[in-house]
């Protein structure tokens, strides 16, 4: 299968470079896979659109403000950093991404200057110094611990590289859901962007359930595929986590009958990696509910790559943005619902002007 086959050509003004003015006041594209058929409506419709009893999922993550700008030690080089995650305890060790890493070397060190925090206080200047190399990556140490409260205060707001601006007040809460709790994403699971609490509410009042599941964003989301063929790309691991509650609501729901509507990749990935295959194998010794031993609970990782071909055992149906071409993520959209139609619904998009990407207009598949 070759890389090539997702691509499409987007007409540079579509990529929108700010959220709507309002949450929630987004275009919603409904693809239905048995029909093979378009429907033009709005986010804001999903109560009247959606059947009662569908059991939503969202990904609580909670995005880091984890883009640096340092100073390069001899030169005073402005280089940025985007902290990936951390790798011991300490919290002193960061994996991340860097601006033109190949001239990054291993000793060179980088000075982050603390900014004024809202009580007037002066955070910490902090010194990095890269130790190691991993691939296209870069292993840095600080010599204190960064904390979320520091990055908050210090770092930037990682907007995606087609975002062609700074990040603003506005983005510390736009590039943020409105649920999200778990800190650790180095990008946000933008899907969730549409959805405010009054949306919730009536989704609610509709007979819509709702669930949370936590997996933090990192590479294994955004790496683009270099690959000539699909199969050769590799993702990376990013870390996730299902509470035991959320398990067994998931659990009835299937066992019911009911459908599993997937907010965002991030959590089909999530929901398709931690379902057992082996069920006399459950996902924790103490099981609390009847329906208990076909999810995985609790903490673990997954590199998922689900591309056309990939038989879907949970997710019914998916709630997600317009993606990048040739990216993973429209694969992933693609074995779902299929890649000739997926593409033509774009077309049919880019006709009717949707907005694209991270802060672009949505897609409702069922």
């Amino acid at each position: 299968m070759k890389t090539k086959d997702f691509n499409f050509e987007l007409p540079e003004e579509l990529i929108a470079q700010h959220p709507p003015l309002h949450r929630g006041n987004s275009r919603l594209l409904v693809l239905q896979r048995e029909k093979r058929s378009l429907e033009h409506r709005m986010v804001g419709e999903l109560p009247a659109i959606l059947e009662k009893g569908t059991l939503m999922v969202f990904n609580n993550s909670r995005v880091r403000r984890a883009r640096l700008i340092g100073l390069q030690e001899e030169t005073e080089a402005k280089v940025e950093f985007l902290l990936l995650n951390n790798t011991d305890e300490t919290k002193q060790v960061w994996r991340s991404m860097v601006q033109r890493a190949k001239r990054r070397r291993i000793g060179s060190r980088y000075l982050f200057t603390g900014r004024l925090s809202a009580d007037g206080k002066i955070a910490d200047n902090l010194i990095a110094e890269i130790v190691a190399e991993d691939g296209d990556f870069r292993i840095i140490k600080f010599d204190k611990p960064i904390d979320d409260a520091w990055l908050d205060i210090n770092g930037h707001v990682p907007l995606p590289p087609y975002i062609k601006r700074d990040d603003s007040k506005d983005d510390a809460e736009r590039y943020q859901t409105v649920y999200a709790r778990e800190y650790g994403s180095a990008a946000a699971p933008t899907a969730g962007l549409h959805f405010t609490n009054e949306l919730l509410g009536e989704l609610e009042k509709a007979g819509i359930e709702t669930a949370f599941i936590t997996l933090h964003v990192g590479l294994g989301t955004f790496l683009p595929v270099r690959s000539e063929e699909v199969e050769a790309h590799k993702m990376h691991d990013e870390a996730y986590n299902i509470d035991d509650e959320t398990a067994c609501r998931i659990e009835k729901a299937k066992s019911e009958g009911r459908k599993i509507l997937a907010v965002g990749t991030t959590s089909v990935r999530t929901l398709e990696s931690a379902w057992l295959e082996d069920t006399s194998k459950p996902g924790c010794s103490e099981l609390s509910c009847e329906h208990s031993g076909k999810l995985k609970r609790g903490e673990g990782t997954t590199s998922i790559f689900i591309y056309p071909g990939y038989i879907f055992k949970v997710v019914d149906m998916m709630f997600t943005n317009f993606h990048t071409p040739t990216s993973s993520l429209l694969m992933l959209v693609s074995a779902f619902v299929g890649r000739e139609f997926v593409l033509d619904a774009y077309k049919e998009a880019i006709r009717e002007g949707y907005r694209f990407f991270s802060y672009g207009d949505a897609c409702l598949i069922q």
